[in-house]
C-alpha cells in the first residue's frame, strides 16, 4: 500500500507538472486542482485502491460519497471536472489503456435564470436620471444602447463613432475572440446617443480616445466599473430592488425578443452567442412567465 501511495503521488506530480508546463496554468488554478484530487486520493487510501486501479463503478461510488458528504452539485462537478482531466493525463501519457471516467455522470445542476428587467422598468430607469447633470444624457444614451442592442458591457465600451452606422440602423460590435457582427440598433437609441453628443461636441477629448462614442469626463472612454456603478445608482434611484448589472439589460433585450417572438438563432446572432445552449437559457424565463401567467389568470386557479 505505502508503495501505491508513493507512486500516487508521483502521477499526481507529474499532472501538476503537465498543467504548469503543457496548460500554463497559474499557481491558484494549480492548487485548486490539487485539493480537488485530493478527494479522491483519500477515497482510494479509505478503500484501498490505487489510483490505476480505479474503474467506473469505483469512480461512480467516489462520486456518490461526495454527495454524502454534503459537498453542494456545482462542488461536485467541478471536482468530477478535475478526475476526469486527471484520467484523461494518465491516458494520454501511457499510464492506463482506457479512461475510466468516460462514462461518468455529472451531478445536475439547477440552471439559474438571469435577472431581467420589464420594457416599463427600463423607462423607470432612464426616467430616474438627472439630465440636468453633465453625464446625464450619456448615462440615459448607455441604458438605451445596452437594452436596444443586447450588447456585452464590454462591447459598449469599445463602440466608435465609426461602428455606428446611422442611416442604415446598425453598429458594428467587437465581441469575444475579437469577432466582428452587425447588430441593428433602434431610433430611440440613435436619437439618445445624438443628443449625448451635442454635450460629447463640447469635451476636451484625449488624443487617440475621439472615435469612442461613451467618454467620462476627463475625455477618455469608459471602463466597465463605471457603468456598473452608475446602473446601480440609476437602479436605487428609480426605486428598482431587482440587483440588477449591465448584463440585466443584455438579458431584457433577448427575453423582450423572445417574447416578441423573435426565432432563438436570430437572438443568438444578435447576442454573439457561439453555442445555441447559451441562449436558450432565455426559453426557460419565458416559460417560468408563462407559468406566473396561468397562475394568475386562469379559471382553475382564480380563488373564488
Amino acid at each position: 500500500m505505502e508503495t501505491d501511495k508513493k507512486m500516487g503521488n508521483d502521477f499526481i506530480r507529474n499532472y501538476m507538472r503537465y498543467l504548469k508546463l503543457e496548460r500554463s496554468y497559474s499557481l491558484n488554478t494549480l492548487e485548486a486542482y490539487r485539493h480537488d484530487l485530493q478527494f479522491l486520493i483519500e477515497y482510494g487510501e479509505e478503500n484501498d485502491k490505487s489510483l490505476l486501479e480505479m474503474r467506473l463503478e469505483d469512480l461512480e461510488t467516489f462520486s456518490a460519497s461526495l454527495h454524502d458528504k454534503k459537498i453542494g452539485a456545482r462542488s461536485q462537478a467541478r471536482i468530477l471536472s478535475g478526475v476526469r482531466s486527471f484520467y484523461r493525463f494518465l491516458v494520454l501519457d501511457g499510464f492506463i489503456k482506457d479512461d475510466p471516467t468516460e462514462l461518468l455522470p455529472s451531478p445536475q445542476i439547477g440552471q439559474h435564470l438571469p435577472e431581467y428587467l420589464s420594457v416599463e422598468e427600463v423607462d423607470a430607469l432612464e426616467g430616474a436620471i438627472d439630465l440636468s447633470k453633465w453625464e446625464g444624457q450619456r448615462n440615459k444614451a448607455i441604458i438605451e444602447t445596452l437594452f436596444s442592442c443586447g450588447l456585452r458591457v464590454s462591447e459598449l465600451v469599445y463602440l466608435k463613432k465609426s461602428d455606428v452606422f446611422e442611416e442604415e440602423k446598425f453598429i458594428r460590435v467587437l465581441g469575444k475572440g475579437s469577432k466582428e457582427r452587425l447588430v441593428p440598433i433602434s431610433g430611440k437609441a440613435l436619437k439618445e446617443i445624438n443628443l449625448w453628443y451635442i454635450d460629447r461636441n463640447l469635451m476636451k477629448i484625449k488624443p487617440g480616445e475621439e472615435d469612442y462614442v461613451f467618454l467620462n469626463r476627463r475625455g477618455a472612454h469608459l471602463t466597465r466599473t463605471m457603468i456598473l456603478v452608475m446602473i446601480k445608482q440609476t437602479a436605487q434611484d428609480a426605486g428598482i430592488k431587482k440587483t440588477i448589472s449591465p448584463h440585466t439589460l443584455r438579458h431584457s433585450f433577448a427575453t423582450a425578443l423572445l417574447k416578441g417572438g423573435a426565432d432563438l438563432r436570430v437572438i443568438q446572432d444578435l447576442l454573439g452567442h457561439e453555442d445555441i445552449g447559451t441562449t436558450e437559457v432565455y426559453t426557460h424565463i419565458e416559460t417560468s412567465d408563462l407559468r406566473e401567467a396561468i397562475l394568475k389568470h386562469h379559471p382553475r386557479n382564480i380563488k373564488k
